[in-house]
C-alpha cells in the first residue's frame, strides 16, 4: 500500500434516516486518529508451560476510539455534533481511510473542544468511544 494523505481520511456523521442511512462529513479534520482495543481474558495456571502467560482466544471486550481536529464543514454540521455531544445519543459514524476501507458503527462523543486564535479559524476537536458492534468494509 503505497503512502496516503492524512487529510484524505473522512469522518462522516449518520443522519439517523434510512435504512440505508445516509452520512455527512462533519468538517474538514486536519488530524485523525482511530485505535482498536481488545482487553485480554488471561488463563495461567501453575501448569502454564514455563510460566508463561496464556490467553484464552476470541473473548474479551473489543473497542475503539476516534479523536480528530479541525474546522467544521458548516452551521448545520457544528449544531449536529453539538446537539449528540450534549444528549449523549449512541449515533451511527463512518471513518474513511482511503486506500484501506471503512469502519462504521455507533460511537458516543466522549470530548468536545473548541478553540480558536484572534487571527485564525475556529477549530474543533472531538473524541469518540465506540457504543457498540462495528463493522469494516475494504475497500
Amino acid at each position: 500500500m503505497a503512502a496516503q494523505k492524512g487529510k484524505d481520511v473522512l469522518l462522516k456523521l449518520g443522519n439517523g434516516d434510512g435504512p440505508p442511512e445516509t452520512f455527512a462529513t462533519v468538517g474538514g479534520l486536519r488530524t485523525t486518529a482511530l485505535n482498536f482495543n481488545s482487553q485480554s481474558v488471561d488463563v495461567t495456571d501453575v501448569e502454564s508451560a514455563g510460566q508463561w502467560r496464556e490467553l484464552l482466544a476470541g473473548t474479551g471486550v473489543k473497542s475503539a476510539s476516534i479523536s480528530g481536529s479541525g474546522v467544521f464543514k458548516d452551521g448545520a454540521s457544528d449544531a449536529s455534533v453539538r446537539q449528540a455531544f450534549f444528549d449523549q445519543t449512541h449515533d451511527n459514524w463512518q471513518i474513511v481511510i482511503p486506500d484501506f476501507g471503512t469502519v462504521e458503527g455507533a460511537f458516543q462523543i466522549r470530548e468536545l473542544q473548541y478553540a480558536g486564535s484572534h487571527d485564525g479559524e475556529a477549530t474543533f476537536t472531538l473524541s469518540l468511544e465506540s457504543a457498540g458492534a462495528l463493522s469494516f468494509t475494504a475497500l
